[in-house]
């Protein structure tokens, strides 16, 4: 049966022990997977673990980054996985167990026949998949990058699991779908789906003009701009959008700066 027409890349942001970023690679080459990105890991000798038996080609070309938007910039989809208990940024995350059909919906939706995705040169979909550091877990402003929350359905008596025992169960639900045909869709995009590079730069635009208006109070500010990225995600903009958008903003800059000027 055809795989998926998405490639997942495990991006561990500021992991704290050696041990476990080998643990996730282990688990990583378990199901199939082999692209790992490292954000600031706390030990700069995390390379040298010993728990990734079997894995060491995944540690090897594993790349390490200063800031998690050097991980995911070139991905069409960013998933953020969660407990729960806190940190949702208003969504409703998806259960585990509709992670895999989830995305291969997403994928159906920018499939040929219904539109240009946003694709590697290998004709598959770049999907980042983020999980936070053992002590802190995912920020806000991490998960207000992502797509969709995944949430692992763990008790609230226990609710964090060790980083390399949830990238295993994420990666096993993610090869599940190897196996299973994905969902009818009727979605169709005229153009690529933007890739995370272009909406940040929208994104930044915006922003700027929103504080030139006076839009951005100081005390919500930051509140204010996660939920502005948020809604930029959740209208999944084509490169065309975004390139209407970049028109608009272009416009409203110079307005702006008109109105700047001394009279």
């Amino acid at each position: 049966m055809k795989g998926p027409a998405w490639a997942a890349r495990i991006v561990l942001v500021r992991p704290r022990n050696p041990l476990n970023i080998g643990a996730a690679a282990r688990a990583m080459a378990n199901f199939g997977f082999d692209e790992l990105v490292v954000v600031r890991p706390h030990a700069p000798v995390w390379r040298e673990t010993r728990s990734a038996v079997g894995a060491e080609s995944v540690v090897r070309s594993a790349r390490a980054v200063d800031d998690l938007f050097e991980a995911i910039g070139d991905c069409s989809v960013v998933l953020g996985t969660t407990s729960g208990a806190r940190r949702t940024l208003d969504r409703e995350p998806l259960t585990l167990h509709e992670l895999s059909r989830w995305l291969s919906s997403r994928a159906a939706d920018l499939s040929p026949g219904r539109g240009r995705p946003s694709k590697s040169e290998s004709g598959t979909i770049r999907v980042a998949v983020l999980f936070g550091s053992e002590k802190t877990g995912l920020s806000n402003e991490h998960l207000s990058y992502c797509h969709a929350l995944v949430r692992i359905p763990t008790v609230p008596g226990c609710p964090s699991m060790n980083l390399g025992q949830a990238v295993a169960v994420c990666c096993y639900e993610l090869a599940r779908e190897r196996v299973a045909p994905p969902p009818a869709t009727l979605r169709v995009h005229t153009s690529a789906l933007a890739p995370m590079h272009s909406l940040e730069h929208i994104f930044e635009r915006a922003a700027r003009l929103l504080g030139a208006a006076g839009y951005l109070k100081p005390k919500s500010r930051a509140a204010t701009l996660l939920k502005l990225r948020r809604l930029l995600l959740d209208l999944e903009l084509s490169n065309n959008d975004v390139k209407i958008l970049g028109g608009v903003l272009a416009q409203l800059e110079w307005k702006v700066g008109e109105g700047r000027k001394p009279a």
